[in-house]
């Protein structure tokens, strides 16, 4: 062999010796990279691990919480009416954060793994609404640890729920025929569903006579605009000895001026854009019941429908529940001193308060209300003469609604769908001074017969 073929065999056997050198090389770097990648796996599995561990300590702290408000709740209780408004709801005090925290404004949470824990999807909960449900539910139902709260976007929707998912076709509604104007509506869609409806009038308990074979008693008590007064443990007794569910309107009660739950009903349902809220400012509905599936029934109804409050509604309505039993009771004491000074009136007829000792529902008003509401309704000789009144008035805003701290009256009629004279007035008394507001009631019923 030549010796330029030597070296050219040499140089390729050195060349292959530094391509093992090299691979080995490589090969110490791949494991090298490999057992820093299984570090790294190791150390994110130790992350992973820890987290589930807080996530396990948040839900730990978050039922803690729970019982603990629970426990508050029951303390509440037996409290005044003004105690519990003011403490209703609040969570448990934490240094340096707000007694009622502020909303949540959220249309999903952070979710890692299964979706467990109490929220998961705005559409679902909000701890806003929670807060909210509980200080409803010590108000409808102190003391009472298995009934349920549910809030909605307004006293339609929550009323909705509770007619929509309990009734199927077949079934039979007894609904009142003097109740809410949106009543008649409820019915058409109801009987375009299969749904027998059947009407009574609220005064008398005369739903009593078409009670059998219903699924559902609707009661509204005192009814709106009429201000009749029915006796629901009467009727929640015969409606249950039919089998049936016995739902009640508590709107114009509120829960500190009666609560159905403890008179035999089964769902206590309110609007509470009206007199629970008291400031002309928030659509909100509630429903309170104690049977879980009924109430599971309604949660999913709500679900998805999507009648949901917004979180700053939410917590409106919260705020506005501590001032509750001061609006309440001024409210109620003044419009039973405009009722009074109505009664004086000679133009006035179908004057009706049920706290006025003459009025036809007062005995049974009497038994199972504690306040007798801030609605009072009478009428005027003429449509002519009612818009007249109503223009004539300084402290009276012209409105629709009632229960806010503004006092505001309407001639019912201009709707349409209540069965009332043309000259039929709801006048809904707020807090303003009972003096100013009488001389002006009185004021303008002389400026109105001009």
């Amino acid at each position: 062999m030549s010796d330029s073929a030597t070296g050219d065999a040499g140089g390729a056997t050195g060349d292959a010796a530094r391509t093992t050198v090299d691979t080995d090389r490589m090969k110490d770097a791949a494991s090298r990279v490999t057992g820093a990648a299984g570090r790294v796996t190791g150390a994110a599995g130790r992350v992973a691990g820890a987290v589930d561990e807080v996530t396990d300590a948040v839900d730990k702290v978050t039922s803690a919480a729970d019982e603990v408000t629970g426990v508050a709740g029951q303390a509440t209780a037996s409290a005044g009416d003004g105690t519990r408004a003011v403490r209703a709801g609040l969570p448990e005090p934490v240094k340096h954060e707000p007694t009622l925290p502020g909303p949540v404004f959220a249309a999903h949470f952070h979710l890692p793994g299964d979706p467990t824990g109490p929220y998961t999807y705005g559409r679902d909960e909000n701890p806003t609404w929670t807060l909210l449900e509980r200080a409803v539910g010590e108000l409808e139902a102190p003391g009472q640890g298995g009934a349920e709260t549910l809030v909605f976007a307004s006293g339609m929707a929550a009323i909705s729920a509770v007619l929509f998912s309990e009734l199927r076709t077949g079934d039979v509604c007894v609904l009142p025929d003097d109740g809410y104007q949106a009543l008649p509506l409820v019915r058409a869609q109801l009987e375009a569903y299969g749904v027998e409806v059947r009407t009574a009038p609220t005064g008398g308990d005369a739903q009593l006579d078409v009670l059998d074979g219903a699924r559902l008693l609707w009661i509204e008590t005192p009814s709106n605009p009429g201000l009749d007064v029915c006796d629901i443990g009467r009727l929640a007794e015969a409606a249950h000895a039919r089998g049936a569910l016995v739902a009640v309107d508590n709107t114009l009660a509120t829960p500190l001026g009666q609560r159905p739950l403890d008179l035999g009903a089964d769902f206590a349902v309110a609007s509470g854009t009206k007199q629970l809220t008291g400031h002309g400012d928030v659509l909100l509905g509630y429903v309170v019941g104690r049977d879980a599936e009924a109430m599971a029934a309604v949660r999913r109804w709500r679900k998805i429908v999507g009648a949901i409050p917004g979180p700053m509604e939410a917590w409106l309505a919260h705020r506005s529940i501590a001032t509750l039993q001061m609006r309440v009771d001024r409210q109620s004491a003044t419009a039973l001193a405009v009722a009074e000074a109505l009664r004086e009136r000679p133009e006035v007829t179908g004057l009706r308060y049920p706290g006025l000792p003459d009025d036809p529902s007062h005995e049974i008003a009497a038994r199972q209300m504690r306040r007798f509401g801030c609605v009072v309704s009478f009428t005027l000789p003429t449509r002519a003469r009612a818009d007249r009144f109503l223009d004539a008035l300084r402290l009276v805003d012209d409105a629709t609604s009632f229960g806010g701290v503004r006092s505001t009256a309407e001639r019912r009629g201009r709707w349409g769908g209540d069965a009332v004279p043309e000259g039929f007035i709801r006048l809904s008394v707020g807090a303003e001074d009972p003096e100013d507001l009488v001389a002006d009631v009185l004021r303008a019923l002389d400026a109105s017969a001009a």
